[in-house]
């Protein structure tokens, strides 16, 4: 049973965040991958998230992140704008090689 003695709006998003990202765990868990929280900007509702384990080279890698933990993120708390991987920014970032 909630407890209906706190108000969600007087509670952090980053709180609110952490409790729907333990829900979404164990769904990446059973297949042997997991997600772990970066970062919440409270000012502009963007969430920074890092998928691990299989996730990392799982093809379906950003299905997970837009229609899975983001769609849930939105659902559950508002104020969540968006979702990104934090695997995906670092990839990008000076990785090519040129001969």
């Amino acid at each position: 049973m909630a407890d209906l003695s706190v108000d969600d709006s007087d509670r952090k998003l980053e709180t609110l965040v952490k409790e729907v990202i333990e829900v979404i765990r164990p769904a990446l868990q059973a297949d042997e991958g997991d997600v772990v929280l970066h970062e919440v900007n409270e000012e502009t509702g963007e969430v920074t998230v890092e998928l691990i384990g299989a996730c990392v080279t799982c093809d379906s890698s950003d299905q997970t992140i837009k229609a899975g933990i983001e769609r849930v993120l939105k659902d559950r708390v508002p104020e969540v704008t968006s979702v990104y991987n934090l695997g995906e920014t670092s990839a990008d970032e000076g990785t090519a090689v040129t001969l």
